[in-house]
């Protein structure tokens, strides 16, 4: 958001608004918005749900509000005290996963418009490539979502490789993150370093998985933004040190292994210099803090030790952070999305960086709960 916006925050107005489509994006009706949840997750299938009322709508048939065709755009407005018009930030472009019908119009389940991929399975086995990413992706997405907008973030190469494959059914595990019966890699998006879903918008984005060393987006100050804190630290999918291949299985050559692993000393996740190579280095420095824990990849779609390399390094950034969390509720930013960096003054002087998971909010609130993630570091 402009930065005379985000000042306002404190003392903002904050109305609503919300469109309906009866023929999935192609037109759209304005609908008054009673309560709505809306609930942004980057660890969720479809990156933004929730649910709304929406006043003197139909319901059911071609034109009315259904579970077939409908799709609901939100929106949360900030206008600060001098601003004349509302600043509208977009709150998610949804598929009517359920509604029922109220006395003022209809209170519907949305989903994100990865619902409509995810269930647009293959009708038979599908051969995939080869081709370009750019080329091969959209079309895809196009099968299941003729009026999506398809668009490649920095850090990912829509120009990479893409050899031949074979899928059974799911169209969104070809895209994302899938794997094969033999737990082998089959998701295009990973195998570019990166990940797949609906933004705010309803575009379709391809972007890198987020690391704390991206911008920070907002700093929010200990005892004015935040509320309250609430620390956790978990082991559960915790890896510092990921080993990856590329095997298409068709004779062609192995790519890999290759070795990526945490090298950071300050790091408590630290791997040791070389865990690779020389496995008795922190014996030998006396590193006795030092715990290697190994995960493995392998995908047809990793063509080269560059490649490899890049989805190590991602695979890395989910893995490390996943361990040290942290809930706080803050004032309302609805232009804040999973993935992003923010700063956060957890106690007075001390600053942490972390990657916002999620960070649901209701339509008008001027509060909004989050839960993020870092990499634990040594206290020096």
């Amino acid at each position: 958001m402009p930065d005379a916006v985000l000042a306002a925050l404190p003392a903002a107005r904050r109305p609503a608004r919300a469109d309906w489509s009866p023929d999935g994006g192609r037109t759209w009706i304005p609908a008054r918005v009673g309560a709505a949840q809306i609930s942004p997750d980057r660890t969720a299938e479809c990156r933004y749900s929730g649910s709304a009322d929406l006043l003197d709508v139909p319901v059911g048939g071609r034109d009315g509000i259904n579970t077939v065709v409908t799709q609901v755009r939100l929106f949360q407005g900030i206008q600060g005290p001098r601003m004349d018009t509302p600043y509208w930030v977009p709150a998610g472009r949804y598929v009517v996963d359920g509604v029922s019908r109220t006395r003022l119009g209809a209170q519907v389940a949305l989903l994100g418009l990865e619902d409509v991929i995810r269930t647009a399975g293959f009708p038979a086995a599908r051969t995939i490539g080869p081709g370009i990413a750019r080329t091969i992706v959209p079309e895809l997405i196009a099968e299941a979502l003729p009026s999506a907008v398809v668009g490649w973030r920095a850090g990912v190469d829509p120009g990479a490789d893409v050899p031949r494959f074979v899928v059974d059914a799911d169209r969104w595990a070809a895209l994302s993150t899938g794997t094969d019966t033999t737990g082998v890699g089959t998701g295009i998006a990973s195998a570019l370093g990166g990940e797949i879903y609906a933004d705010a918008t309803g575009a379709i984005a391809i972007g890198p998985v987020p690391t704390l060393a991206d911008p920070v987006v907002w700093q929010i100050p200990y005892g004015k933004a935040v509320v309250e804190t609430a620390e956790t630290q978990s082991a559960e999918g915790l890896v510092n040190l990921w080993v990856v291949s590329g095997d298409g299985g068709d004779g062609t050559p192995v790519v890999g292994p290759v070795h990526v692993w945490d090298d950071d000393p300050n790091s408590l996740t630290y791997a040791g210099p070389d865990p690779v190579d020389d496995p008795l280095a922190p014996q030998r420095l006396g590193l006795t803090g030092v715990r290697v824990r190994v995960g493995r990849h392998t995908s047809p779609l990793i063509t080269t030790t560059a490649q490899a390399d890049t989805v190590g390094r991602a695979l890395l950034a989910d893995s490390l952070g996943i361990q040290a969390s942290l809930s706080f509720t803050t004032l309302c930013n609805p232009a804040l999305e999973p993935g992003d960096v923010v700063e956060v003054e957890v106690e007075p002087d001390r600053w942490e960086r972390h990657i916002i998971d999620s960070c649901p909010y209701t339509l008008g609130s001027a509060a909004m709960s989050c839960t993020t993630r870092t990499t634990a570091r040594r206290l020096l």
